[in-house]
This record gives structure tokens, sequence and C-alpha cells, in this order.
């Protein structure tokens, strides 16, 4: 095989490789040989058929499969022997591939560029950590007896907000029916929000064996495309109207719930709020721990890879225009000013996501079937009832499996990265552990104030890339 390099701008590698027919000869006789101790050819015992006659018969299919694993093998050679790492999917520009002569192709790759290793003790964080105050359990558990509330119907009762009322009903738009606006024996609890708004209003004060019309208008953003922004009236007959009998909060109710006791309830709950403070609070750790990543992440990024991501951004902010779903501060900028502020986001994005992929890499930290088996364990237990279902699923199915590799494989370099860095605890209010931290201002290098929502584009993800 000779290897030439034609070009060499940045990231970009241009090659000439040239692989001789006297080689691509001896993989096809070798694939043929194969082929013929298996095939059964008329005339000829298994593993006897001359050369020339599973030439004639398999050759065509045998070359295709031939130029695909030597193109393959040369490639892995080349960057081996150049100690290259692809950055994506090599292009390969076929030049000759003919009986009798050499095969030769063009190679084009994008590399993997250096990535300066960063110390990890440099890094300040902050991990916010909250008490968990008893009013918290204690609305929890109202939330709970709320939901295990049940109702009983009254006699000439006037419906009220937060009773429930038994109907049927015939939807129509332009005074016709239309699919899934109808229904008998519906149960809906007043002031629940489950209608459409203006729905449950209309109902209050309605009596049992009562007829009432109720006119209301489609949200703009309603699933159902046919009925967005739509006028529409339904008639409605309420056949019961039911009030709400309260649960008392006691031992017996915990006991219904699965504890020892009330106070054996009290804990789980307050467990339950501590697991969630904790994922919360790592969560705003690992996205500014991600944030300071991503601004130490300063090489150059493979014109490839920027590509593409650049389009699947660009593709979701055109979709949102026509949805008009834009960010507020997106509107009224100029497509020029949205390419070139998104184009800088997909930038940050790959780098972080090569720059978490260097660290995995360098410190050795690999996804293990132990992990992959705990991860698919904790999704087939959010699927009660249908666990060995969901685990033959990810068994089945490799690309599923990858898809769950990447985040794990984030995660381990995460963990890793905060055993090093500088960690401290912050005690705040549960009001500031649990605001939305994208309605905070962040800054960036140039000292522009933006959005952490638009910082949280830059996250990016650890795919494995040069493991």
């Amino acid at each position: 095989m000779q290897v030439t390099e034609t070009s060499s701008e940045g990231l970009r590698r241009e090659f000439s490789v040239v692989v001789p027919k006297e080689d691509i000869e001896g993989r096809m006789n070798t694939r043929l040989a194969e082929v013929g101790a298996s095939v059964n050819v008329p005339g000829f015992r298994p593993g006897k058929v001359p050369l020339a006659v599973l030439k004639q018969r398999y050759g065509n299919s045998v070359r295709g499969e031939i130029l695909e694993q030597t193109i393959q093998d040369t490639i892995q050679k080349t960057m081996e022997e150049r100690e290259l790492r692809p950055a994506m999917e090599p292009k390969i520009d076929l030049v000759t591939f003919e009986d009798g002569v050499d095969l030769e192709y063009k190679l084009t790759v994008e590399v993997i560029p250096e990535i300066p290793p960063i110390d990890f003790g440099t890094i300040k964080l902050e991990k916010l950590t909250a008490e968990i105050p008893d009013d918290d359990v204690e609305q929890s558990l109202t939330r709970l007896a709320e939901q295990q509330k049940t109702f009983a119907a009254e006699d000439g009762r006037a419906a009220a907000r937060g009773d429930q009322v038994v109907m049927n009903f015939v939807g129509k738009i332009d005074g016709e029916a239309f699919d899934g606006g109808s229904a008998d024996g519906m149960e809906l609890e007043l002031g629940s929000g489950r209608f459409i708004p203006g729905f449950e209003d209309q109902l209050i004060g309605a009596k049992a064996g009562e007829k009432k019309e109720v006119n209301v208008t489609f949200p703009d953003d309603y699933q159902a495309e046919n009925l967005k922004s739509k006028s529409a009236s339904f008639d409605v007959e309420v056949t019961e109207v039911r009030t709400p009998a309260a649960v008392e909060i006691n031992d017996e109710f915990a006991t219904s719930m699965g504890a020892e006791n009330l106070d054996a309830l009290k804990t789980m709950v307050r467990d339950q709020i501590g697991n969630e403070y904790t994922q919360v609070s790592h969560g705003r750790l690992k996205r500014e721990l991600l944030d300071q990543l991503a601004d130490k992440a300063d090489f150059e990024v493979p014109p490839g890879m920027l590509d593409e991501e650049f389009e699947s951004i660009w593709k979701q902010l055109e979709e949102a225009k026509e949805n008009d779903k834009l960010d507020e501060d997106d509107k009224g900028k100029s497509d020029d000013e949205l390419r070139e502020r998104y184009r800088e986001i997909a930038a940050r994005r790959i780098r972080l996501g090569l720059l978490l992929s260097e660290i995995g890499r360098v410190n050795n930290l690999t996804v293990s079937q132990d992990d992959l088996n705990r991860a698919m364990a904790e999704q087939a237990q959010r699927f009660p009832g249908q666990e060995a279902m969901v685990m033959q699923y990810y068994q089945e199915n490799p690309q599923a499996m990858q898809e769950m590799q990447a985040p794990i494989f984030e995660e381990k370099i995460i963990d890793y990265i905060l055993e090093l860095a500088k960690v401290t605890d912050k005690k705040v209010s549960t009001e500031e552990l649990l605001a939305d931290p994208e309605g905070e201002a962040t800054a960036d290098k140039k000292g522009k104030t933006k959005k952490a929502k638009k910082k949280k584009a830059a996250k990016g993800k650890a795919k494995a890339k040069g493991k």
C-alpha cells in the first residue's frame, strides 16, 4: 500500500491511497475460496469448484465486499501509522477499481485537534444545599392526601369549585360533531384545569339532571392541529354532582400508603424530598462545571463537525420560527445575526463534547456492562409490570444501548472531575435551590451578558469521540 499526503490544512488531511492489484487479487482469491467451500455448484463437489468458475459466478458480489473491506483496513492502517484520530466519518472518492489495475482512492479526513490538558484543581464550584423545612413535608403529605380523596354524590347540590361532576357531552364545531369531542360518564373535578380553559368554570352551579351549553375556544397551542384556535360548543348533561371527602392524615392513612405509621411516612416523604433536592443540586453543580469547562476549551473545531452541529441547531430554530416559539431575545434578529450567534454556540458545544471525550480517554474512563445493566434496570423500573419487556428491548437494540451509554459516560467524566475540583458547600433556601437557573444572567468571556439557557446549549455530549 502506498499512501501520499496531498494536502494538510488545519484539521483537514487529504491522502492518495494506492493498493497494488496483487493485494486485491489475493484478497479476492482468499474470499472466493471461502465461498467455494460452502456453496453448491452443479457438476462440482463442495470445496472443489475451480477458482475460474467461482469468479464467474460470484466475482461481482465478492469484489464489492473486498472493496469495502480493503478501504476500511487501509484507512485504519493509515490513521494508526500517522497517529491520527478521525473526528468524523472519512470521505472516500474512488479513482480506480477494475480487474488487473491497482485500487486507488482519495481519502479526506478531519482529525481531532490537540486538546490541552486542564488542571481540575483550579476549578472552583459551589454545591448548593438546603434544609428541608417541616412545612415542605406537611405540604407533601397534604398533596398525597388530596390525591387519595374520594367523592360522594349529593342530591340537589349545585356544583362548586372542588366538586366532581359526572357528565355526558358532545362537542361541535360549526354545528358538526368532531372526533374525540364526545364522552359518556366522564368524571371531572371542577378547578382541576384538565379541560379546555373556560370549560370547567361554566359548569359551576350546575345540578344533576341539568343540561348546559358550554362555549369555549381551543388554545393556539392545542395538541390537535385541526382544533387549534377553533371555537366549539359542547352540549353537556350533568348526571351527578359529587362532593369531596377529605382524607385525614393519621396513622391509618400512613398505613394505606405503605408506611408503618405517620412518623414513618413523614420520614419517607422527607427522604424523597431530600433525594429530589440532591438531584437538583447536582444538576446545577454539573451545569456550572460544564460552563467553566466550555470556557477553558480553546482549540480549533473540525469544520465538518461544526457544519453538522450548526445545521442541526438551525433546523430546530427554523421550526421554532414556524411555530412562533422563538426565544424572546432572538425575535427581531436578522438571519445573519442568528447564524453568527448559533454558529458560535455550535462551536462551543463541539469543543465541550471533544474535551469531555478526551478527559474520558486520557483517564481510561469506560462504561462497563455492569453500568449498562444498572441503567437498564432503572429504566425498567419506570414501567411496572413490563420490566422484562424493557430489558429485552435494550438487549435486542444495539442503537438504544448506545444511546444509553453516552449519558453514563458523561456522568462518569463529570464525577471524575468533581473529585479533583474544589467544591464547597453553600447553604441556601429551598427557593434559591429550586429557582430556575435559566433565568439567571451569566457573563461570557467577552463580558457580554446572556441568559443561562443559551449557555446551556453549549453543554454538549460526551459521545465517546476519540475513545
